[in-house]
């Protein structure tokens, strides 16, 4: 009877565990589209910090992000728990803003881009070559900055992996929730810690004279880590649109039967007819989170400007 009863436990905690696990992956899936902005803006903000003094910002980076997550899980629980109906409003303007963030970063790139590059450089270049500089307060400055962006996206993460199961039990929710929290965290900030010793990598491999092989390699990660920071971008920009047109897309009633027969309708095309239909979700999802993202800042300027207006003093 109790071998019986041991087994019965073990089969419940196996089922759990995939349930968790299946979970977990689904909610890692959908919050993937903001990892690749999350990396290249944590990237950007330890930009100008002295080689020695990158490592020990992003671990004070960390350090807040993991103090952000630990703020917003327990709150997003809590509405999931007592207020569940603001859950999918919440998924909503989360997608809303980040197609919004999606357009906007293109449309400020089209506009300001090269100078504003031109500027930050020179920004950069100054401090970091000005003996007076007050790096001790340099680096605080980053470090905030950094752990307000990442507040933003952590909420943006927790509010889409709570999404995807919300129809869960309350334990199931933690769980997959405060999983997601921890590795995403770690994920991002491993991946940003080894993004921005690239360059001291190529470096220290360059001094090797003796081996062409070092010196090829070190050339090549010297080459490679500006690209990677650019690619990041753009990745994680068209990642915001695929994700967040896909969260709004899918809130709209009747969608999945208007994805299911723009599928049906490509599929009858002649040979390439099934690649069609596996990519035409996906590309639904971005077209329409680009039009969400500029319908959105179209909406926003006005308002925001509007607010602006009436704060200033007469």
């Amino acid at each position: 009877m109790a071998g019986g009863s041991l087994l019965a436990l073990l089969d419940d905690i196996t089922t759990v565990l995939d349930d968790v696990s299946l979970m977990a992956k689904v909610a890692a899936k959908k919050t993937a589209g903001v990892l690749g902005d999350d990396l290249a803006l944590n990237a950007e903000q330890v930009a100008g910090i002295q080689a020695e003094r990158e490592l020990p910002v992003v671990w004070a980076v960390t350090k807040g992000s993991f103090l952000n997550k630990l703020i917003l899980v327990p709150i997003a629980l809590l509405l999931s728990a007592f207020l569940p109906w603001l859950i999918t409003p919440l998924l909503m303007l989360g997608g809303a803003y980040l197609c919004y963030e999606g357009f906007e970063k293109i449309l400020h790139k089209l506009l300001h881009g090269g100078e504003e590059e031109i500027d930050t450089e020179a920004e950069l270049l100054q401090v970091s070559h000005n003996p007076e500089a007050d790096m001790v307060a340099f680096e605080k400055e980053k470090i905030k900055g950094a752990i307000r962006t990442d507040f933003v996206l952590s909420a943006e993460i927790i509010v889409i992996a709570l999404g995807t199961v919300k129809d869960a039990s309350f334990l199931m929710q933690a769980i997959v929730v405060a999983g997601i929290a921890v590795v995403m965290t770690i994920g991002v900030y491993g991946a940003v810690a080894g993004i921005v010793k690239l360059d001291d990598a190529g470096f220290y491999l360059l001094r090797d004279k003796a081996s062409a092989f070092k010196q090829a390699l070190g050339r090549g990660l010297l080459a490679f880590a500006p690209w990677l920071m650019k690619a990041l971008s753009v990745v994680g920009t068209a990642a915001m649109f695929l994700v967040g047109g896909g969260i709004l897309l899918h809130g709209i009633p009747h969608s999945h039967e208007f994805l299911h027969g723009a599928e049906l309708f490509v599929q009858q095309v002649g040979g390439i007819g099934g690649l069609l239909a596996a990519i035409t979700p996906t590309l639904l999802n971005g077209l329409f989170g680009v039009l969400a993202g500029a319908v959105t800042l179209a909406v926003a300027v006005p308002v925001s400007n509007l607010i602006s207006k009436f704060r200033q003093p007469s």
